[in-house]
């Protein structure tokens, strides 16, 4: 129930969620505006990307300018076309594919003389068997399909011809007869893909693109010809073509593109099969190639660069002989028009004025080279953790740093998005959506900024009020700019916890008069709380001259127990400062005690209901209060805890004390004097010291008294007589030599008082 109200209310789990949800909603859907941009992201890519060599295997002949200056306007008659297909295949073309079709006679007005003039001889009764041979004979040379047609079957060239589709009955406002329909898909029937390969059994509706018409050539070409395929494509919303469907079906049969039969009888007309998986086609075979398509049978056109990317020979120079005998051998030679006026004029990514010739040219050479761009199914997945990873890392981030440093945190995510579908689709050939990631990133961040910008003040002055007199002006910031670190309900975590107190205050009292004590007391404690709060401390309470401080709330960072001892050894330093002081100001000096732990505790705002007060409580903070009351067991001024050594071992340097049990607790802890950071090191002679004193505390615990006492009465000379906590184990093991303590002794240390 809990969750579900938090959900329900505005805060930045729901608003991240919601956000989220949003933009994935609209991915499954898809939004036109968002498809279209991301199209354009996609023609971007390939211009950053820039030009790649295509394969020398793939060759144009066009019917461009110049070759309708030589040779007259178009359309030509076909036996210049037939003069055409006989010049390459004596070159040793080893493919000719037309992306041009041949779908009405050839206009011949010497043909049509001729056959006027045999019907008329006919209509005359003149019967003379020279006569008729001579009008048969001249016919023959005058129809130019029919010398087109014998060119394409008596060539040693495998001849492609192209044709199209009539997608639906709508592209033509007219409707075909069903017996013309069958004619032209029977025509065409020999050029069907001669396999299909289902993962599963056949669907009821196949997931092929389907037609309603074909547009063929005449018979005596199709017939003619090695095999026929449709140039026929379908560009995107935007009018661009980024797709080549290789499968279309017309009738009951699926047929196959120029492009794909170009590039089969290239290779030697391996088996061919299209692959149809669960949720739709997969690609096509063409024996031990894999072509990827998506469902529908479309694949991506991998566009190699700007128009005349690929090799431009003008027919005029083909017919005249002007080209290097070789040219042609082993290449595929695909007939086409760039010729202005008569051309199929596309736009591409990288040209809005680009040869329909040369991208049937471009998929050859994808084929080929096997050089594809695909959108696996895995695309998808990616896309969708891209939106949720995007959203949720703003939606994390943005209410710990707020707009500006939200937008320098999503700046480097939206570079890297962009960055990682750029480099899937330059290196992977991938096609990873940018659009729908992006804006997930985009919406949350604004959802965020609005929220902030709603909530900022009120929470401002909330935070403000309660702390400003806890912590340093920097955290209290920190707080108003990152209010969802705090949860002034109360919350269980893992911190650390200090005590002070001034050794002997009670004498101090008496020696001075209670002003200047008070004058003294406030000297040491504006010092002791600066130092304090330098090192991000937050001051709990005071108690006379007592001190209780926190790290880790109400802001939490991961080296709180490293600030909390730095803060300590720096304040013993400040002490040291401040006794000089004093004494040439005839005041008393003044020793501090401190016990540092670090465990679990509670944080929150703890008291009635009319009156809080935002601290600490839990066992780990009754044990710091114990240890500043032990260093007067030991002669020591700054003890920590083993919990406390464990989080800044790195950090600093430390001599054990002993094992205790303190009163109120069952768990002997171990305790240890706080000497200087790592950074300081210690003194030479007070690394003899440390040096001596750890081998007596060793021999102590082995019950080793005479070994013991020689180690601590060293680690005495060796400072002079001062080290107490030397003094205090040598008259332990004095003791304990005359009193044994027996086999069960466990060397810890109890506690009585508090």
């Amino acid at each position: 129930m809990r969750f579900l109200k938090a959900l329900c209310s505005i805060n930045p789990v729901s608003l991240t969620l919601c956000t989220i949800l949003v933009v994935v909603t609209l991915f499954f859907s898809g939004t036109p505006i968002l498809d279209l941009i991301e199209l354009k992201t996609y023609d971007l890519r390939f211009l950053s990307r820039g030009s790649v060599p295509p394969s020398p295997a793939v060759v144009m002949a066009l019917i461009d300018e110049k070759s309708l200056d030589t040779e007259g306007r178009w359309p030509w008659p076909r036996s210049k076309l037939a003069t055409l297909v006989d010049i390459l295949s004596q070159d040793g073309a080893k493919v000719i594919g037309f992306d041009i079709g041949f779908l009405e006679p050839d206009a011949n007005s010497w043909l049509a003389f001729i056959t006027q003039l045999g019907q008329k001889v006919d209509a005359l009764g003149i019967t003379h068997p020279q006569l008729a041979d001579f009008i048969q004979e001249s016919k023959q040379h005058a129809d130019n399909d029919l010398a087109l047609a014998n060119a394409i079957k008596n060539s040693s060239t495998a001849v492609v011809l192209g044709y199209f589709f009539h997608m639906s009955e709508a592209d033509l406002n007219y409707r075909i007869e069903q017996s013309n329909i069958d004619q032209q898909l029977q025509r065409i029937s020999a050029s069907k893909y001669p396999f299909i390969s289902y993962q599963e059994p056949a669907m009821d509706v196949g997931p092929f693109l389907r037609s309603y018409a074909p547009e063929s050539n005449l018979a005596l070409f199709t017939e003619a010809a090695a095999s026929s395929g449709y140039f026929s494509l379908m560009p995107d919303q935007d009018g661009v073509v980024r797709w080549m469907p290789l499968v279309i079906q017309g009738g009951e049969d699926i047929f196959p593109p120029l492009a794909v039969l170009c590039a089969w009888h290239y290779l030697g007309k391996p088996q061919l099969t299209v692959k149809v998986g669960r949720y739709g086609v997969e690609g096509i075979q063409m024996g031990q190639r894999f072509i990827p398509t998506d469902e529908a049978g479309q694949l991506l056109i991998n566009y190699l660069g700007l128009p005349k990317t690929f090799p431009h020979f003008s027919i005029s120079d083909v017919l005249s002989g002007k080209l290097a005998r070789g040219t042609f051998t082993d290449k595929i030679v695909l007939v086409g028009a760039t010729a202005t006026g008569i051309y199929d004029m596309r736009s591409t990514p990288f040209s809005t004025v680009y040869p329909g010739v040369e991208i049937q040219t471009t998929v050859i050479d994808n084929l080929l080279t096997q050089n594809f761009l695909t959108k696996p199914k895995w695309s998808k997945i990616y896309d969708l953790l891209a939106i949720i990873t995007l959203g949720a890392l703003i939606g994390i981030a943005l209410p710990w740093m707020g707009a500006f440093k939200g937008l320098l945190f999503a700046t480097p995510l939206f570079i890297l998005s962009i960055f990682l579908a750029h480099w899937f689709f330059v290196y992977f050939g991938v096609w990873l959506n940018m659009v729908y990631p992006l804006l997930a990133l985009l919406t949350t961040y604004t959802a965020f900024t609005v929220y902030n910008y709603v909530t900022e003040e009120k929470e401002k002055r909330m935070i403000k009020g309660i702390f400003q007199h806890y912590v340093s002006a920097k955290l209290v910031d920190e707080l108003i700019k990152n209010p969802a670190m705090l949860k002034l309900g109360g919350e269980k975590r893992v911190m650390t916890v200090f005590f002070s107190d001034i050794e002997g205050f009670t004498s101090i009292s008496e020696q001075i008069p209670p002003e200047e004590l008070v004058v003294l007391l406030n000297e040491y404690l504006t010092a002791m709380t600066d130092i304090i709060l330098k090192y991000d401390g937050m001051v709990d309470k005071y108690e006379g001259d007592a001190i209780m401080a926190v790290w880790g709330a109400p802001v939490y960072f991961e080296d709180h127990a490293k600030k909390a001892c730095f803060a300590a050894l720096e304040m013993q330093k400040k002490l040291v400062e401040l006794r000089k002081k004093w004494i040439s100001e005839g005041k008393p000096e003044i020793h501090t005690r401190i016990g540092i732990n670090t465990g679990e505790m509670i944080a929150g705002n703890m008291g009635s209901r009319d009156r809080m007060d935002y601290t600490v409580t839990g066992d780990a903070v009754n044990l710091a209060s114990r240890l500043e009351g032990a260093n007067k067991q030991y002669g020591t001024y700054t003890m920590i805890s083993q919990y406390t050594l464990e989080y800044v071992k790195d950090y600093v340097i430390v001599r054990e004390l002993d094992s205790i049990r303190v009163k109120g607790r069952f768990k002997p802890v171990k305790i240890y004097e706080l000497l200087v950071t790592k950074e300081e090191c210690l003194s030479e002679h007070m690394q003899n010291v440390i040096e001596y004193y750890n081998r007596g505390i060793e021999a102590y615990r082995n019950q080793q008294w005479d070994e013991a006492i020689t180690a601590f009465k060293s680690s005495l000379s060796s400072n002079g007589e001062k080290d107490i906590p030397s003094k205090h184990y040598l008259d332990l093991c004095e003791e304990m030599k005359l009193n044994p303590p027996g086999a069960d002794w466990d060397g810890v240390y109890v506690m009585e008082t508090k």
